[in-house]
């Protein structure tokens, strides 16, 4: 049996239209995408992969589920292999299977019906109902307490409002959840409550309330569940908003507030707005905009783009307009250039000095408002924007570092047509050719001929082998936790496994006193001579990540979990293909193990 909260988690990572697109040609087609049916003959188009909600639906035979679904429907694997094949893709690893039969453990004997996950993740109904019994408390104490409704009425926030998003009031004091909960722990630290984060454990003392005297707005997921809060202080004790840690129900870099309710006026309206604060989206959408999401207390993630894109062709970042802001829009252009797709605009709205969301709107109302939209810059009009305020561009020295400052970002961008055209502009920026800047940005490459959508750089397909290489280019000293056993893989002429096998005995072998010393370029200068070079400057050019947004652990693991089970697959066809009485005993046991395993 494997989790269900594991099997959620695994599904809010991958985004069925790219496990769909590899098996069907789909076409856009309004906020859907589709294709004739892969389960019946059809010749118009019935077969839609709805990207929001993450499913898919066939009009014509009415076959219907999740990605998992599909895997096992289209390509005829188990449940485990569909799971097993998108944990992979998402370098998520899958915790190991153990044998809890004592009988099939006393005789060496297992069955697949005997076997369940090591580490089941516990479920989490009891933290979902919780959570909602948090809630309903704060709610009641919101409509017993004069002061938070003074603040709320002084925020301009109306009782319908308040209503709509749930918004509460958690008490001063130290031990109020005690009221509703009858088994509030005293020290236990692994309890329910402190694993929702509604209680802070403390070692030496009592457990306490984590949120105190503070106006509660409830964090809704997907399914409108509630998964977390945030909490404004009123009495301007610091941090002024606090918001849940991390639990198995909420991941700040995967969830935006408000964005379950918002899913029909964004896809209606074809944009989402994207702030800062839940005072924003409250205000936005009592004025009409409801269109929008905030992120909770972190910066913009890689997950939250992923996520709206699935959603909309459009979205606007809505930051203040003074330093802060701007720096904040950086880093939110720098995270979205990897996920930018053709077809798809990313904007960024500047608001007047000294004001924000909740600010502008109370005081210009919702048609100014919608008219900043309207005016909100291009993420390439701010990107050149930005990029040439950091230099002098009427020196040759200043040209030259608007190029230097350009070139990680642009290597970054997957989306072939928007980064030939942003590269355009680079290049007349800098003064330059745009083939010599194509040069510039490519070394090793001489007489680049005119770059063209036909060779413009897309991202390659990524094998297990290839992102074993990717890693040890951007961190090296990974080549000490490499099984390197897993090379022996019967699986031919195999180019990338062969750069691989050379790349850990240069970086086993290295002079260098440390892993420290090495980076990719010394590995590059130490393979340019070999037959590995060309395919080694693709891989190196294929890296459109950064420490920040790269689980790299996770890429290194699930990298490894393929290889393993490739070879396991490989080694179950070479025995399976003999005759089963040339099999030895030893063989014999070994094909049923690798089956089982």
């Amino acid at each position: 049996m494997i989790a269900q909260p594991f099997i959620q988690e695994l599904l809010d990572r991958i985004d069925i239209v790219d496990i769909v697109a590899r098996h069907l040609k789909l076409k856009k087609a309004g906020a859907n995408f589709t294709a004739c049916c892969p389960f019946h003959n059809e010749k118009t188009p019935s077969f839609t992969v709805n990207s929001s909600k993450q499913f898919y639906h066939c009009f014509g035979c009415g076959r219907h589920g999740n990605a998992i679904n599909f895997l096992m429907e289209h390509s005829g694997v188990s449940f485990v292999e569909a799971v097993e094949s998108l944990a992979a893709h998402a370098g998520m690893q899958i915790p190991a299977w153990k044998n809890i039969n004592s009988k099939a453990s006393d005789s060496g004997e297992t069955s697949l019906n005997e076997v369940r996950f090591d580490e089941v993740i516990q479920t989490s109904s009891d933290l979902y109902g919780r959570m909602e019994q948090a809630a309903k408390f704060y709610r009641v104490q919101l409509k017993q307490s004069e002061l938070a409704i003074a603040y709320l009425k002084d925020r301009g926030v109306s009782g319908q409002t308040a209503l709509h998003f749930g918004i509460g009031y958690a008490p001063s004091g130290w031990q109020n959840l005690a009221e509703i909960f009858t088994d509030y722990p005293s020290g236990d630290s692994s309890h329910a409550l402190v694993r929702s984060g509604l209680i802070v454990a403390h070692e030496s003392k009592k457990n306490y309330d984590r949120f105190r005297h503070r106006i509660m707005f409830p964090i809704l997921d997907l399914k409108k569940r509630i998964i977390g809060f945030g909490g404004r202080a009123l009495d301007g004790s610091e941090p002024k908003y606090l918001n849940s840690p991390e639990t198995p129900l909420f991941i700040k870099g995967r969830e935006l507030y408000n964005l379950v309710s918002a899913g029909p006026a964004i896809r209606k309206s074809g944009r989402v707005v994207v702030v800062e604060g839940y005072m924003d989206v409250v205000m936005l959408v009592q004025h009409g905009i409801e269109n929008v999401v905030a992120t909770l207390g972190t910066a913009t993630t890689s997950t939250h783009i992923q996520k709206l894109l699935r959603y909309t062709d459009e979205v606007v970042f809505c930051f203040d307009g003074d330093e802060a802001g701007t720096k904040a829009a950086w880093r939110a252009l720098e995270t979205s250039l990897p996920q930018l797709k053709d077809g798809k605009d990313i904007k960024f709205l500047f608001l007047p000095d000294k004001e924000d969301p909740d600010s502008y709107i109370r005081k210009y109302g919702k048609d100014a408002f919608k008219n900043l939209l309207e005016k909100a810059q291009l993420l390439s009009v701010f990107f050149c924007k930005e990029l040439s305020s950091r230099v002098n561009l009427s020196t040759s020295e200043g040209r030259a570092r608007l190029v230097q400052q350009a070139e990680p970002l642009l290597v970054q961008i997957n989306a072939p047509i928007f980064g030939f055209m942003l590269m355009k502009r680079i290049s007349e920026l800098a003064g330059v050719d745009q083939n010599q800047l194509i040069a510039f940005l490519k070394p090793g490459k001489k007489n680049q001929p005119s770059i063209s959508r036909s060779n413009v750089s897309r991202p390659l397909s990524v094998t297990p082998y290839r992102r074993l290489i990717q890693i040890l280019l951007h961190t090296p000293a990974y080549v000490d936790k490499l099984d390197t056993d897993l090379f022996a893989l019967n699986d031919g002429q195999n180019e990338e496994k062969a750069l691989l096998a050379a790349l850990v005995d240069f970086l086993k072998t290295s002079s260098c006193t440390s892993m420290d010393e090495l980076n990719s370029v010394a590995i590059m200068l130490h393979l340019d001579q070999t037959p590995h070079r060309v395919l080694l400057e693709k891989i190196a050019r294929d890296i459109h990540v950064k420490d920040v947004d790269w689980d790299i652990d996770a890429e290194f693991t699930g990298a490894m979990v393929r290889l393993r089970e490739a070879q396991r697959k490989s080694r179950v066809a070479e025995l399976h293909n003999r005759p089963l009485a040339s099999l030895t005993p030893e063989e014999k046991k070994e094909l049923r193990r690798l089956i089982l395993s």
